[in-house]
């Protein structure tokens, strides 16, 4: 079938469109590549530079380097890993299992505990009385702390419900009768079909767990246990510039005496937010596929 030749002002409208898309890429890229020429430049230069450079200044990784050497960015990454890991994989799974639960219309009491879920947007507690909640079960300086904390989104909640009302019941009713038990037509039914809703809601805690660093900042007072986050807020924010060549990095690495506080700052920056960027292409393929893609089997 031919296809329709465009008018001059759909043309135009079109060009428009694609004139503020391109726009809106340059203003969010271009922060993120200044970060990366100042982190790649050649420290002695680093000063000069403005915020509008995209291009490296001479070429050295001496910032990469320390950052790799420093105890303080290692001990960080390896409790935000911790901290991602663990807190996603229970927040989805508690997240999946009560919407599977209240998605089902048969449910006692299925309206009075979905307006109790409702309550907990409106009503949120404040930080100082989770602080007291935690202080209360002795969950300071625990990762425990950060972990169960909002175990489930009402927000991410109400989006997996939604889609698993959209599952036909013809597919649960062929699984009881070939005699699949309740946990098995979630487990072989269910969720295959939930894959683009498990997929953002995962997204989603991956983001608010990795970002993290208001309640850590509060409830552990064992610096060894602050994720990377809060170690950046302590490099960029308070500008702990001792923090940043402490006498543990100087003598794993000659360099770091040398090293600009701006250069430090931009590689501290992009080194907490390149492990979400490279979970994103990871994700977004499930994004693509249809409710009914598993269905067919």
């Amino acid at each position: 079938m031919a296809t329709r030749n465009r008018t001059p002002l759909e043309r135009v409208e079109e060009a428009i469109i694609l004139s503020v898309l391109l726009a809106i890429v340059v203003v969010t890229v271009q922060p993120i590549l200044n970060l990366l020429a100042i982190s790649l430049s050649d420290p002695a230069r680093v000063p000069g530079m403005s915020g509008m450079a995209i291009l490296p200044e001479g070429f050295s990784v001496d910032i990469w380097t320390l950052l790799a050497n420093h105890p303080a960015v290692q001990r960080g990454l390896m409790n935000s890993v911790f901290i991602t890991a663990v807190g996603t994989v229970l927040n989805v799974s508690c997240t999946a299992l009560m919407a599977w639960a209240l998605s089902r219309r048969r449910l006692p009491f299925r309206r009075t505990l979905f307006v109790l879920i409702l309550a907990t947007i409106v009503f949120e507690p404040g930080i100082i009385p989770d602080y007291f909640v935690m202080r209360r079960l002795g969950l300071l300086d625990s990762y425990s702390a950060v972990i169960i904390y909002k175990m489930v989104n009402a927000w991410y909640l109400i989006i997996l419900i939604r889609f698993f009302e959209e599952v036909p019941e013809e597919l649960i009713e062929a699984a009881t009768l070939d005699g699949a038990n309740a946990f098995q037509i979630f487990w072989r039914v269910v969720v295959p079909l939930a894959k683009p809703a498990l997929a953002t809601i995962t997204l989603f805690y991956v983001v608010y767990h990795w970002n993290e660093f208001l309640r850590p900042m509060i409830y552990f007072n064992d610096q060894d246990m602050w994720p990377l986050q809060v170690v950046l807020r302590q490099f960029v924010v308070v500008g702990d510039k001792a923090a940043i060549v402490g006498l543990q990095a100087m003598n794993s690495y000659e360099g770091a005496s040398q090293i600009d506080f701006k250069a430090f700052r931009a590689g501290m920056i992009l080194f907490t937010i390149l492990p979400v960027l490279a979970i994103y292409p990871l994700i977004l393929r499930y994004f693509t596929k249809g409710t009914m893609s598993g269905a067919l089997k």
